[in-house]
């Protein structure tokens, strides 16, 4: 259950176990600050930032300066990242293997680099393939430095998958509310049939 409105702990667009199906909330769940328990999908939580991105605008919940920290810890990692991938660059040309290994090693970096930024980038508006994404894990850790990258840049203008888990949360948020106006009739206004 949540603290903070004592709802379960099932988040919209989550995978639901029960059914096995994704992308499909179920009606147990809590809704936002103010509203009954169980009146509706509860946000997923983002890392580092809970769910105060579902109603930053609202008032003071640490929204903003989440999006600072986060911005200037993910720069600050590209940075030690990058002295330390200097560093290996110096001891292979101290080794002194040759400049077609030196090539191939920056070649490499470079590539992975570039293939876990685009990865990452597009994590934030779309549901990776759990495959894909197991078979992706080396070549994400060779580029980790794309991933650092691409988290800063977002964290610029939003939230890290805000956009993706907003549009899940009104899509489930709107669904529910049909099936719940669809449950409130008058059962004995309706007709039978005969």
């Amino acid at each position: 259950m949540s603290d903070e409105y004592g709802t379960p702990d099932t988040p919209a667009g989550s995978r639901d176990t029960s059914t096995g199906t994704a992308g499909t909330p179920t009606d147990s769940t809590g809704g936002r600050p103010g509203s009954p328990v169980g009146a509706g999908p509860r946000p997923e939580s983002l890392r580092f930032f809970g769910t105060t991105w579902v109603d930053h605008d609202r008032g003071p919940r640490g929204y903003t300066v989440r999006r600072v920290g986060a911005a200037v810890g993910s720069l600050a990692a590209v940075a030690v990242s990058c002295l330390v991938l200097r560093f290996a660059y110096e001891g292979i040309a101290i080794a002194d293997l040759g400049s077609f290994v030196t090539l191939l090693v920056v070649v490499m970096f470079t590539i992975c680099t570039a293939l876990a930024f685009r990865h990452t980038w597009e994590g934030f508006s779309k549901r990776p393939d759990p495959d894909r994404q197991a078979s992706l894990r080396g070549l994400l850790a060779v580029g980790f430095v794309g991933s650092l990258l691409a988290y800063f840049f977002r964290t610029l203008t939003e939230a890290p998958g805000e956009r993706l888990h907003r549009e899940e949360y009104e899509t489930a948020r709107t669904q529910y509310e049909r099936r719940s106006t669809r449950r409130t009739g008058n059962p004995s206004k309706k007709r039978r049939r005969g």
